[in-house]
Order: structure tokens, then sequence, then C-alpha cells
């Protein structure tokens, strides 16, 4: 199987209890920790069991379509 390298957008937000992660292009893609570094390994292996498990499936692995933008409000 040939390496395929792919960028995805991921959202990091913190809670009360610690981070959670989610990735908008990957339905259901999500992931949780109690530290930012933790809830980034997380997610980084959440993506590829996602990509893996649509991958044996046949299935379509969707492109990353999603951007951010941070905004300064006055």
């Amino acid at each position: 199987m040939e390496h395929i390298s792919r960028k995805y957008l991921v959202i990091y937000e913190q809670s009360k209890d610690g981070y959670s992660a989610y990735v908008p292009d990957l339905l259901g893609c999500t992931s949780a920790g109690e530290t930012r570094e933790e809830v980034e390994e997380n997610i980084i292996e959440a993506i590829k069991l996602h990509l893996e498990i649509l991958e044996e499936d046949g299935s379509f692995i969707p492109p990353s379509v999603s951007y951010s933008q941070m905004l300064v409000i006055a």
C-alpha cells in the first residue's frame, strides 16, 4: 500500500476537565485528553485509525476542505 500524506484541520478546545479535539473533515473523528500534549497525541492516532478503517472498507477518503482564521473583534 502506497503511503499518502494528508493534511487535516484539527480544532482543539479546552474545558474544565482537560482538552478535546475534532477533525471537521472526518465526521466522528474526535479525541480527548487531560493535557494539550495528550490530546494532540490522541487525535493523531484517532486520525490514523479513522483513515485506516475507511481504506479497509473501501470508503471514500474525504479531502481536507476546512480552514481556520483567527479574528480580532474590537
